[in-house]
């Protein structure tokens, strides 16, 4: 005979069944680690300028990794191309800021923000279609094959990196910040930049709309569940391929995003620039956990805090004080800050 369970019966099933809890201490290396460092720099207005810049730095190292992160924790792909993807932003933005030099030069926020993001939307559009054409020729033939995804990405990156320099030119470009973003607010004795304010809030919305988009909706949910049963999501109806390269297209849109906000910040750009963020990015994902979307957030603000920190106390060390950071983090937590479950 059936029976059926009522509200009654099985509510001590469901206490009985332990609820996850949300790993807090990783976050908290964040103020821990800008509160280690206020004694050594002894002066408040300096630590409150050097703690913003690293909280910029990071977002935009974050929106700069979450595409790797995106393409690695959900369709398992080692793509060492994604430089390509950063430089091709960052020369796409450049162009469109320079056909809007009356908005950029225009001493008023509106028109400098309205120069900035519909270059940023173009620069994601490009880097977008460049990442379909890069899955269906290169990575495609080579799913499951992690060691050929790493030299045919790599060969991608390269050639992607000449073809920035017969279209673009060889050498570095100047891409100056809008009027009304130069300069710095002043609060009390502490300067904070304009633009890196603008950068904190845009990758705190990439943060959101990530998280909401996997976690929250129907999409994120086909997504995850192809990922852990590619066959079961299919034999419902839904083509799980276009799933995936809609994925590689988001993940290299979003290279193109922070490869646009990287130029900026830095003030120009290289066609090399894309592989020389390579190395930060792969800090950045194994600090937090490969795939973690969170665990990348939080690796990204470390990394940025800990490079403006070293670069103001010691310079020298400053280039690897970012690995030094990383051997900490495995040494406690081999598989990084935030692991994905199913690795």
């Amino acid at each position: 005979m059936n029976t059926v369970a009522t509200p009654a019966a099985s509510a001590p099933l469901a206490a009985a069944i332990p609820k996850a809890s949300f790993d807090w201490l990783p976050l908290a290396l964040v103020p821990a680690l800008a509160l280690l460092a206020w004694p050594f720099i002894g002066s408040a207005p300096t630590w409150v300028t050097l703690t913003v810049a690293g909280l910029a730095m990071g977002m935009i190292i974050f929106i700069i990794s979450s595409g790797l992160t995106l393409v690695f924790g959900l369709m398992d792909v080692l793509n060492f191309g994604h430089g390509v993807f950063i430089a091709l932003g960052a020369f796409v933005a450049t162009s469109m800021l320079g056909l809007m030099a009356d908005w950029t030069a225009a001493d008023s926020l509106w028109r400098n923000l309205g120069a900035i993001f519909p270059a940023m939307l173009v620069a994601m559009a490009v880097a977008g279609a460049l990442g379909w054409a890069f899955e269906r020729v290169l990575v495609r033939p080579v799913y499951g094959q992690h060691l050929k995804q790493i030299l045919i990405t790599m060969g991608g990156m390269i050639i992607g990196e000449e073809l920035i320099k017969v279209i673009w030119g060889p050498d570095m470009i100047p891409l100056p910040l809008p009027a009304a973003l130069r300069g710095a607010l002043i609060f009390g004795d502490a300067a904070v930049e304009k633009f890196r304010l603008v950068a904190v809030v845009i990758g705190a919305a990439v943060l959101v709309a990530m998280l909401f988009t996997l976690n929250r909706t129907k999409l994120g949910l086909l997504i995850r569940a192809g990922v852990q049963d590619r066959e079961m999501v299919e034999s419902l109806g839904y083509r799980i391929r276009r799933l995936f390269v809609g994925v590689f297209v988001a993940g290299s849109a979003l290279a193109g995003l922070g490869g646009a906000l990287w130029g900026l910040y830095q003030q120009g750009v290289v066609p090399q620039m894309g592989a020389r963020v390579n190395v930060l990015i792969f800090i950045v994902i194994i600090i937090g956990g490969l795939g973690s979307t969170l665990g990348c957030f939080v690796g990204a603000l470390l990394v940025g805090l800990m490079a403006n920190y070293t670069g103001f106390l010691a310079p020298k060390v400053a280039m690897f004080s970012n690995i030094g950071l990383m051997v900490v983090v495995l040494l406690w937590r081999p598989q990084g800050l935030y692991p994905v479950t199913n690795r």
